[in-house]
């Protein structure tokens, strides 16, 4: 039986060297990326490329042929559509341990940077807004590939990872061997979608309940259904037709911006008169998820999460307003603060430290910082010296996932 790597050429490369004959329990895992990997059904092992610790770092899943290669078309069509997902590298077959015995087929996909498995954040010092702001996360995620006609089938913290977006959290699928595309899902094929969720984020919850490691006091299906609220929530303010005052000039303004804020891009909408009512009848038809981060990356040319790119426009926008009268064009400025400002800060902490929060995420937290520091002055401390206090004494308790440094 001949070995077959079939995958993204650029990579194929990077892992054609790994110990494809041996059992994946066996393979040696570094302990720091062991304790970023979340818990599934299957044998996974997070391996680097080379010994190069700034190396390429895959995640390995052992299963059978077919639901691997059916996973590596689904997620290869959800990256297409820009789904919030993990990539798929190579489906690794035909392969045999030393004495010829056959080994189960593997799955190969890239690690997200700095993401982090349910696991950790609830048995850490979290807070009652991070709960809340995780269950949004998977709401929201939930909602994204409903509209994209994806049925995920086991929708799951397990088959989640999280990354930190300002306050809150984003949310990634990592496990797409159940889903399934449908030109549109139906009612029914989304409430089944919701049943699992609930089901599998109160069955999560309530094991580290019994582990003795959850958040103190929380309820693991009140926290459930807090997802569930929460995906109607967005779905309703997407999908659902609203009345306005048709005498409020500004009436559809505001229902569009609250689209915005729920960082959604309006594409395509209906407006009309209601006939029974007389009211303005609003619907949307076409959103597509990503409003705040399509214009960070059309000004600047970076790559955030949603949240986090809200944030450094609103902080742009102060700055574009009081330089309005400098008779440069918006993008020129938007060139000059991302050098003055976003650059200058980022290079005010020591390189080696830089790794330890992701770049957009620092900056965010800069940005708070120099509030709370304000505050408590009773006036401005400035960016510098919001910086260097975080460098101080925040940055040094910090270690997101896919770094390895020593935690403090």
């Amino acid at each position: 039986m001949a070995l077959r790597i079939t995958g993204l050429g650029e990579e194929i490369a990077a892992v054609t060297g790994l110990p494809w004959n041996q059992s994946l329990e066996e393979w040696p895992e570094d302990p720091l990326l062991a304790e970023k990997r979340g818990i599934s059904r299957h044998v996974v092992r997070l391996v680097r490329a080379t010994s190069d610790p700034d190396s390429q770092v895959y995640a390995v899943k052992e299963t059978v042929s077919e639901f691997a290669n059916r996973e590596y078309e689904v997620l290869r069509e959800l990256s297409h559509l820009n789904a919030p997902c993990v990539d798929q590298i190579a489906v690794v077959e035909g392969r045999t341990d030393i004495n010829g015995e056959e080994l189960p087929c593997a799955i190969v996909t890239r690690f997200l940077p700095y993401s982090l498995p349910y696991r950790i954040l609830l048995s850490g010092s979290v807070t009652a807004h991070d709960i809340t702001t995780m269950a949004s996360g998977l709401a929201l995620l939930l909602v994204r590939l409903h509209l994209l006609g994806f049925w995920w089938g086991d929708c799951s913290l397990s088959n989640t990872l999280f990354r930190r977006d300002a306050e809150g959290f984003a949310a990634y699928l990592v496990d797409a061997e159940t889903g399934e595309f449908q030109k549109t899902l139906s009612d029914g094929q989304r409430e089944h979608d919701l049943d699992i969720a609930m089901f599998n984020v109160a069955a999560e919850l309530e094991d580290l309940s019994l582990s003795g490691v959850l958040y103190p006091g929380m309820d693991p299906v009140r926290a459930a259904e807090a997802v569930i609220r929460r995906y109607r929530r967005i779905w309703a303010a997407l999908k659902e037709r609203q009345l306005l005052d048709p005498n409020d000039r500004h009436a559809v303004e505001r229902a569009m911006r609250q689209l915005h804020d729920l960082g959604f891009a309006v594409e395509e909408v209906s407006i009309s008169i209601d006939g029974d009512s007389q009211m303005l009848s609003f619907q949307p038809k076409l959103v597509a998820a990503g409003y705040h981060s399509a214009r960070l990356r059309e000004l600047m040319g970076i790559e955030t999460e949603e949240l986090q790119a809200k944030r450094i426009l609103a902080s742009f926008d102060r700055y574009n307003a009081r330089e309005e009268k400098s008779g440069s064009t918006t993008s020129e400025l938007a060139k000059k603060w991302f050098a003055d400002v976003f650059e200058a800060t980022i290079s005010r902490v020591p390189e080696d430290m830089r790794g330890r929060v992701e770049r957009a995420q620092m900056f965010h937290e800069i940005l708070e910082n120099r509030w709370y520091l304000s505050e408590e002055k009773g006036s401005d401390v400035g960016l510098d010296h919001a910086t260097d206090n975080y460098v101080q004494e925040i940055l040094p308790y910090r270690r997101d996932s896919g770094v390895e440094l020593p935690v403090v």
